[in-house]
C-alpha cells in the first residue's frame, strides 16, 4: 500500500522539477540565442564602426545594474586584486590611491614602505608613470604601479600645484589584518582588525595572546571601518571569543546547496574575558556577522552606531579567459535568526534606486538571554554614540572627499610635532565649512531633488515662470538649512577630520595611539569594562 502511494507521488514531484528545470533551461537559451543574434547584427551593420568588446562590458554591466552592487564582473586585473585582498600580500608602491580621470591621487602612504620612503604625501596627484602619462592612458593607470618586487618606477607628480618627481623600488607589500593592538589601563586590551583576509583570525588570536600574557583581562575589538571580506575567517574570529559548536550565522538562498549553518569548529582562546566590540557606519559584511553574533549570544557588548546593513553573501564563479563573476548567492542571519540586510535591491523605487527598510517595519528577535534586538538595519549597537553616526551631509562629504581634501590643507597649513598636542578647534572648524562653500562638494537634499522634479514638470506645462521666485526662495530656505547641516552634525564631522589629520603626521599607528587617549567610543568602552556592574547589566 505504502509503494502505491509513494512510487506515484515521488514520480510526479521528479515530472514536475524536471520540468520546471527544462522549462528555465530552454528559457535561458532561447535568450541567449536572442541576444547573440542581435549583437551580431548590430556589429556587423551599425552605421558606424563599434567595439564589440566595449559594447559587450557595457551589457554586461547594465544587466548586473539590475541586481544589486555586490554582483559583479571582473576581469584578469579585478581577479588579481581580489587574491591580494584576500591574502594580504602584493607587490606594489606600498600606498592606497584612487584613479580620477587623468591622475591617481595617493590616499594613504604605509609607513615605512616605497611611497613612504619616496617621500609622496596623501594629496600628491600623480601625472606620469616612467614614460606613460596618466591622462593619456585608457585602461586602469594604476595598474602601472605594480611590478615585480626590486624593480624601479618613475613618478613625476602634483603637490601643492608644484611638479615633483621621484624613483621608487617597489617591495613586498604586507597587509595586516590587525594593524595595531596595544594594553590600556586597568588591564584593558585594545585589539584592531581592519579587514578579513586570511590572516584575520591567526593575527587576532597572535594579539589576543600576547595582551593576555601582558595582563589583559579585558578587551575592545574595534571593527569600526572594516568593510569585511572572507565569512571562514568571521566565524574563525567569533570562535575565539565562543565555544565550539555555537551557531554563528545560516545563509539562505533559493538555491539549495548554499542553504548552510556555520558552527564553530575550534577550542576557543577565552569565552569568560570581558568584551567590547566597536562598530560604525562603515562595518560591514563579516564584520557585521562577527558583532551580531557576539551580541546575540550575548558574549559581549556592542558600541558605536549602526553598522552598513550588508545581509548578502557572495561566491566568485569562474568564467572563461581568466574573468569571474562575483555572484550574491544568499542571504545571512544572525543566531537570533535576524538578517541585517538595510537596502532592498529587488523592490526599487520609480528611479530604480534600492529603497531602505523603513524601521517601522524591523522584526523584534531576541538574544540568548532575552534581550530584544532588530533585523532590517544593520547591526544597532547596545551602546549608540553620536560621533559615530553617518548623516546624509557626513556620507555625501566623504563621497566627494571633501573631508580628504581638507586634510591636505591643513597639513600643508599647520606643523604638528605631537599627536598629543592636536585639537581641532572651532576656528579650524569655521575654516572647514567655508572650505566646503569654495569647494565643488555638491550635496542634494531628497527635497531638493523632489523640487528640482517639480521644476521640471513645470517648465514642461510652461508655469516655471509663474513659480521661479516661489521656488527660488524655497532653494534659498534649502541652502540655509545645508549649511545649519554642518552645524548640527559637527560632532561626526569633527571626528572623521580629526581621523584624516592625524594620520597625515603619524601615519595609521599614530591614529590608533591617538585614539587610545582620544576617541570617545574607546573611552566608553573602557567605562562600561571598568564597570562591572554595569557590562553585565547591558547583557542580562
Amino acid at each position: 500500500m505504502k509503494k502505491k502511494i509513494i512510487l506515484p507521488v515521488l514520480a510526479i514531484t521528479i515530472f514536475f522539477t524536471t520540468v520546471s528545470f527544462k522549462s528555465d533551461f530552454f528559457e535561458i537559451a532561447k535568450q541567449i540565442e536572442i541576444f547573440t543574434t542581435m549583437f551580431k547584427e548590430l556589429n556587423m551593420n551599425y552605421v558606424d564602426e563599434t567595439n564589440p568588446a566595449e559594447l559587450m562590458d557595457t551589457a554586461i554591466k547594465a544587466m548586473l545594474d539590475d541586481l544589486d552592487p555586490y554582483t559583479k564582473y571582473w576581469n584578469e586585473q579585478d581577479v588579481e586584486a581580489s587574491k591580494i585582498r584576500n591574502a594580504g600580500e602584493y607587490t606594489g608602491i606600498g600606498a592606497s590611491v584612487k584613479t580620477i580621470k587623468d591622475k591617481i591621487i595617493i590616499m594613504e602612504p604605509y609607513k615605512d614602505y616605497p611611497a613612504d620612503k619616496a617621500g609622496l604625501k596623501a594629496g600628491d596627484e600623480i601625472i606620469q608613470i616612467g614614460d606613460i602619462v596618466v591622462a593619456d592612458f585608457k585602461e586602469d593607470a594604476g595598474e602601472l604601479l605594480k611590478g615585480a618586487s626590486g624593480t624601479k618606477v618613475d613618478i613625476k607628480y602634483k603637490r601643492q600645484g608644484e611638479t615633483k618627481t621621484t624613483v621608487l623600488t617597489r617591495e613586498e607589500i604586507e597587509v595586516d589584518a590587525v594593524p595595531f593592538y596595544t594594553l590600556l589601563e586597568n588591564n584593558i586590551g585594545y585589539i584592531v582588525l581592519s579587514k578579513f583576509n586570511n590572516k584575520a583570525s591567526s593575527e587576532t588570536i597572535d594579539a589576543l595572546k600576547d595582551l593576555k600574557a601582558k595582563g589583559a583581562n579585558k578587551i575592545i575589538l574595534d571593527l569600526r571601518g572594516n568593510p569585511g571580506g572572507l565569512l571562514s575567517e568571521a566565524i574563525n574570529v567569533t570562535n575565539i571569543f565562543v565555544p565550539r559548536g555555537a551557531l554563528i550565522t545560516t545563509t539562505k538562498s533559493i538555491v539549495k546547496k548554499y542553504n548552510k549553518e556555520y558552527f564553530t569548529k575550534k577550542d576557543p582562546i577565552d569565552i569568560q574575558i570581558p568584551l567590547v566590540v566597536l562598530v560604525n557606519g562603515r562595518s560591514a559584511s563579516a564584520s557585521e556577522i562577527v558583532a551580531g553574533s557576539i551580541q546575540d549570544l550575548d558574549r559581549g557588548v556592542v558600541i558605536g552606531a549602526r553598522s552598513f546593513g550588508k545581509g548578502l553573501v557572495q561566491r566568485p564563479k569562474k568564467l572563461t579567459y581568466g574573468t569571474q563573476l562575483k555572484i550574491t548567492i544568499s542571504r545571512y542571519y544572525t543566531p537570533s535568526g535576524r538578517c541585517i540586510q538595510a537596502l532592498d535591491y529587488w523592490n526599487r523605487d520609480k528611479n530604480n534606486n534600492a529603497v531602505r527598510i523603513d524601521e517601522k517595519d524591523f522584526k523584534a528577535f531576541k538574544t540568548k538571554n532575552g534581550r530584544t534586538v532588530y533585523d532590517g538595519g544593520g547591526i544597532q549597537p547596545d551602546i549608540e554614540l553620536e560621533t559615530s553616526k553617518y548623516s546624509d551631509i557626513t556620507t555625501a562629504l566623504l563621497k566627494s572627499d571633501a573631508i580628504f581634501g581638507y586634510g591636505t590643507k591643513y597639513y600643508y597649513a599647520h606643523q604638528l610635532q605631537k599627536a598629543e598636542d592636536f585639537k581641532f578647534t572651532d576656528k579650524d572648524y569655521e575654516d572647514f565649512k567655508e572650505f566646503v562653500k569654495q569647494s565643488d562638494f555638491n550635496f542634494e537634499t531628497r527635497t531638493e531633488k523632489s523640487f528640482n522634479k517639480a521644476l521640471r514638470t513645470a517648465k514642461e506645462e510652461k508655469l516655471d515662470d509663474e513659480i521661479a521666485a516661489s521656488y527660488n526662495s524655497l532653494l534659498g530656505a534649502i541652502k540655509a538649512s545645508k549649511e545649519k547641516a554642518l552645524d548640527t552634525h559637527k560632532n561626526e564631522i569633527v571626528a572623521l577630520l580629526t581621523d584624516e589629520i592625524i594620520k597625515r603626521y603619524f601615519y595609521r599607528e599614530g591614529l590608533y595611539n591617538y585614539y587610545v587617549n582620544h576617541n570617545p567610543e574607546v573611552a566608553k568602552s573602557k567605562e562600561i569594562l571598568n564597570n562591572k556592574n554595569e557590562y553585565q547589566k547591558i547583557l542580562k
